[in-house]
């Protein structure tokens, strides 16, 4: 069983003032599909996401998805921890997360989430990072597609054939 830390950016969440409903959602997802899975809630930010990412990985976690932070707002900046984090971009999962929540709402494509991986190291056998949108539904129509990718890209950063 794989271990996956779901992330939940957001500042009134992290400040108690709103409840987390993206992380929960995404929670179930990955357990019924055999994920081992914990939820962390961090505020917006460039830092405050690229620690909990690092600290996800440092934990064990191979497949990290975090929710929220991907759109225009003045704060929405956790494409840009990710990239801080990940040794290499996987710009067709970003688009064919996009594309599919188009078929659902003209609004996904304003989201800037990208998806990368960490490259194994010392210790490990790398780490998955996807970015899904904030809003329970956009989280709840992505997740299917990350299930469905992770298991081979995983077993590709450890080594699996292809």
């Amino acid at each position: 069983m794989e271990t996956t830390t779901v992330i939940t950016v957001s500042d009134r969440s992290a400040a108690g003032a709103r409840a987390d409903l993206s992380g929960p959602v995404l929670a179930s997802a990955l357990s019924a599909a055999g994920y081992s899975v914990r939820v962390v809630i961090v505020p917006d930010g460039v830092e405050s996401v690229a620690q909990a990412l690092r600290a996800a990985i440092s934990s064990g976690s191979r497949l990290v998805v975090t929710t929220g932070g991907t759109g225009i707002g003045p704060r929405d900046h956790t494409p840009e921890a990710t990239a801080a984090v990940i040794d290499r971009e996987l710009p067709g999962v970003a688009e064919l997360l996009r594309a599919e929540g188009r078929t659902h709402s003209a609004h996904a494509a304003l989201s800037r989430g990208i998806a990368g991986v960490v490259d194994p190291a010392e210790g490990s056998r790398g780490t998955l990072i996807v970015n899904l949108p904030g809003s329970p539904s956009a989280a709840r129509e992505g997740v299917d597609i990350v299930i469905g990718l992770a298991g081979h890209v995983l077993d590709q950063l450890a080594g699996g054939d292809h």
